[in-house]
């Protein structure tokens, strides 16, 4: 469909997903630039992030305001010896080996949705919520019509044993054909998408600057700072 595929060109700089992708900068810039006039600095901790998500923002401005990204992943990403960055292994949802408050920023961009289960989510949001005074999380919204992932309408409104027999019979979206069933469920259950009230329960100390097309709430985000 054409509307997805403009939902998802990110190589189109005039496409809804750039232009969405614009707006969020936008956002997490102010939050840089807030935090450098507090605490002369920007500490970043990115949940699941990777290197080449933060190379359509200003460099200069990321050095100026003393800006650090610690990048954490299940397998670190290299981060090719750029002084920015930082790549650890870790699960986002069990940080110990930070103490409250040891970062500035914690960032996170379509993550939530991936790390499991309910008691994982909100052991994802206690750690964002307890590592840094600031935040910025998005999400996929569970109530717009298109998933994201699978790149199809309406296709995660339907049960996870249906949505896994479309699987076995052809890919959907980023996920290829599965052979299989238990690949097929794995590809299900790795993404699960949050509406507004689950949303505001993992983050109750956040503003929702909510991303909307057409007139429907398209992505959650909750931001703190």
């Amino acid at each position: 469909m054409k509307l997805i595929r403009n939902l998802q060109n990110y190589d189109d700089p005039h496409s809804l997903a750039s232009r969405f992708r614009a707006a969020r900068r936008r956002k997490i810039v102010e939050l840089i630039e807030t935090t450098h006039k507090a605490e002369g600095r920007c500490r970043i901790l990115d949940l699941g992030g990777r290197i080449d998500y933060w190379d359509p923002f200003d460099r200069a401005m990321l050095e100026r305001c003393g800006a650090h990204i610690t990048l954490v992943n299940p397998e670190a990403v290299n981060p090719a010896n750029d002084p920015l960055f930082t790549a650890m292994d870790g699960d986002a949802c069990d940080m110990g080996q930070w103490e409250d408050g040891a970062f500035d920023l914690v960032h996170s961009n379509s993550v939530v949705e991936h790390v499991g289960d309910w008691p994982r989510m909100e052991a994802f949001a206690r750690e964002t919520r307890r590592l840094a005074p600031r935040y910025y999380v998005q999400t996929p919204y569970f109530w717009f019509p298109v998933e994201p992932h699978f790149s199809a309408p309406f296709f995660h409104w339907r049960s996870e044993q249906s949505r896994a027999r479309s699987l076995m019979k052809r890919g959907h979206g980023f996920s290829e054909r599965a052979p299989d069933l238990g690949v097929a469920m794995r590809d299900v259950q790795h993404a699960r998408l949050l509406d507004k009230a689950q949303f505001a329960f993992l983050f109750p100390d956040a503003d929702y600057p909510h991303e909307r097309v057409a007139g429907l709430t398209k992505s959650l985000i909750a931001v703190r700072g």
